[in-house]
């Protein structure tokens, strides 16, 4: 049996670079630099969005721990030291997404950009983040479900590098990283090769869709894992935001069609002319 890969990518005397910040690093930047390439064609200047990205950076980190260490609060409250010890793990995308949101929203009422379209350019980036992402939770060995036989692994066509890594406290678990993705990476592509199509959304559908899409995943996904945050005995906090985001963002979607005629098609952009 093959031993787990190293989870340490550098190590330079008591100095260490995880291969889970590398692999998180990475997606941003992919994401960062698809968004750019997009926000010009749509109007918005590479200034602004990298504005908005390195505002976005710190407050996403301190959601998505905050939202952690929230729902996990009977342990930090007898380890108030462990709090900001956010190397020895804990981290929440959700938190995150909704931190960045916020922030992207404040930005662009004080710079006059429109919210909906800044979404749009960025949530299909954000989707390729978030699988990349996941991988760094598989370098770790976290974010996996329950335990499940190697013959059950070895009929998926992974390869057995992938499997050995999911051997984990004793016994094979559902690769459920992998799961939401490979999830991530089909609803990537599918927003990418849909969203130019002229007439098909209207600004603000695309994020819509990002929602929609992703939330579904990732409610089957996390009913799979054995590390959920729960808000009560057995309701996993992400399961319940998850449908939240789902019936939300189709209601939206229909209230603005039916209410608002003047929407501006996505490919519309901010009417602006950027500078390529």
């Amino acid at each position: 049996m093959l031993a787990a890969l190293n989870p340490i990518a550098v190590q330079l005397g008591p100095f260490e670079i995880h291969w889970y910040g590398v692999i998180i690093a990475s997606g941003v930047i992919l994401a960062v630099y698809l968004a750019v390439q997009e926000a010009k064609r749509r109007g918005i200047s590479e200034d602004d969005l990298l504005n908005m990205v390195l505002w976005a950076l710190p407050f996403t980190l301190i959601g998505a721990r905050a939202y952690y260490v929230a729902f996990e609060w009977p342990y930090y409250s007898r380890n108030p030291g462990e709090i900001i010890k956010i190397w020895h793990g804990g981290i929440a995308i959700y938190g995150g997404l909704i931190a960045a949101v916020l922030v992207f929203i404040v930005y662009c009422r004080r710079h006059h950009l429109s919210a909906w379209l800044v979404f749009d350019i960025a949530a299909p980036t954000v989707m390729i983040a978030q699988a990349i992402g996941r991988w760094g939770n598989f370098m770790n060995q976290e974010a996996y479900g329950a335990p499940t036989t190697y013959a059950y692994l070895n009929s998926l066509h992974l390869p057995h590098w992938l499997i050995q890594q999911m051997f984990i406290q004793g016994s094979y678990r559902q690769p459920t990283f992998l799961y939401e993705s490979a999830w991530n990476v089909v609803g990537f592509i599918l927003i990418m090769t849909i969203r130019h199509h002229k007439g098909w959304f209207k600004q603000g559908e695309i994020f819509l869709s990002y929602l929609m899409w992703y939330s579904f995943g990732r409610f089957f996904v996390e009913g799979m894992r054995t590390d959920s945050l729960y808000l009560f005995a057995n309701i996993r906090v992400s399961q319940l935001l998850s449908v939240i985001l789902f019936v939300a963002a189709i209601a939206i979607w229909w209230y603005r069609r039916y209410n608002d005629p003047l929407l501006k098609d996505y490919l519309a952009g901010s009417g602006v002319t950027v500078q390529q």
